[in-house]
């Protein structure tokens, strides 16, 4: 019959719309929590420092993109371009390989007139030879219209390698600004990103969702503030309440502003290393 399924441990996903608030009971429950709010103001600062460096970068990053992105557009305009060339010219040479076609058989016509045998035989070779002159002309006429294009479209295509050739030194000067600012701040962006993983391995998987998605859905990126000006929130600056900054100075208890939902940290609060 069925087997007896042994009671396991299943564990709650995390909910990506998790805050502060909603982690209240378990976060008090699961640790010492000036700990974890010594690990989780010293993940704040940290998360700073690394914005402050990509910071310097400024829109060097966004403007590279785009000018690699014009670039390859660019590119694709003139293959297309060029590409239409080649339409024309196959237009061309079908339009001579018609006009050949076209002499012969006004060459074979003009033959014939010499031995009609009667005025209406005449006159219907005669409709045939002013038959291929017009498609003679219109022959002409589409061979020249593809050489102005063509000749509209290499011009173009100068005119777009020249904006490559200039927009590619754009680029290589704003990649050589990029890689020296990158290069001047690499060690010590490594070393704050090595800080950032010890951070973040010492709290659990829900707290540090629900950090992240507040850094990531506020102006500051700032999920966890210190107290401003001695009485309002570092992050949203309504005032606190007397009681909760007696909390907050405890650096013992869980405060979290109840207008925009950042946890209220004491600003001495360090993480014993």
């Amino acid at each position: 019959m069925s087997e007896i399924v042994k009671n396991t441990k299943v564990e709650t996903p995390i909910d990506q719309r998790e805050t502060f608030v909603s982690l209240r009971k378990s976060f008090t429950e699961s640790g010492d929590v000036a700990e974890k709010l010594r690990v989780l103001y010293a993940l704040q600062e940290t998360d700073n420092e690394i914005e402050k460096i990509v910071s310097l970068r400024g829109a060097l990053p966004e403007e590279v993109a785009q000018i690699e992105d014009e670039i390859n557009a660019l590119v694709a305009k003139s293959a297309r371009l060029e590409e239409m060339i080649s339409g024309y010219e196959k237009s061309i040479e079908e339009n001579k390989n018609q006009m050949v076609e076209i002499d012969a058989d006004t060459a074979k016509y003009q033959q014939q007139l010499t031995n009609v045998a009667n005025s209406r035989e005449f006159d219907s070779i005669n409709k045939e030879l002013e038959n291929l002159v017009l498609l003679r002309q219109i022959a002409e006429k589409h061979i020249g219209e593809a050489r102005v294009a063509i000749a509209e479209r290499k011009d173009a295509i100068t005119e777009i390698a020249s904006r490559i050739e200039i927009r590619k030194e754009d680029l290589q000067a704003k990649k050589e600004e990029l890689e020296s600012i990158v290069e001047s701040t690499a060690a010590q962006e490594e070393q704050l990103s090595a800080k950032r993983a010890e951070y973040t391995a010492r709290i659990d998987e829900r707290t540090l969702s629900a950090y992240d998605r507040i850094r990531g859905s506020v102006r500051n990126h700032l999920a966890v503030v210190t107290v401003y000006n001695e009485n309002a929130c570092g992050g949203c600056f309504n005032t606190i309440t007397p009681q909760r900054l007696v909390d907050i100075a405890s650096g013992r208890k869980l405060v979290i502003c109840e207008h925009c939902g950042r946890i209220l940290v004491n600003p001495l609060a360090e993480v014993q290393e």
